[in-house]
């Protein structure tokens, strides 16, 4: 299975999307959007910026794992990665992103 991008419905009525990988693993998750419409700007926003490594940030959080962000050119936060054990899984998940975002299909499942 290629790399998707997940369009999901929360129960409040808001939009949000995950990338997944080849093996169906979340490698992304976006914030919430008030509307389908701003959630796939927020989709395109991932395929521009994934593709330039610049737009990455590498954080950990309060419990020492490590994880990512995806900053739009304006410095927004367009997505963020799950915590990972150490660096190298953390690295891996920004490969992922930056490769199979800019081709990845939308399934809309809203």
């Amino acid at each position: 299975m290629p790399a998707k991008f997940q369009l999901n419905k929360a129960k409040n009525g808001k939009f949000f999307f995950n990338l997944l990988a080849a093996n169906g693993e979340v490698v992304l998750t976006s914030q919430m959007y008030a509307s389908k419409v701003t959630a796939k700007k927020g989709i395109a926003s991932v395929q521009t910026n994934a593709a330039d490594t610049n737009q990455f940030q590498q954080m950990k959080n309060k419990a020492g794992k490590h994880y990512f962000v995806l900053k739009a050119k304006n410095r927004q936060v367009i997505g963020t990665g799950e915590a990972y054990a150490g660096s190298t899984a953390m690295k891996k998940g920004i490969n992922s992103v930056s490769k199979n975002a800019p081709k990845a299909r939308i399934d809309d499942v809203s």
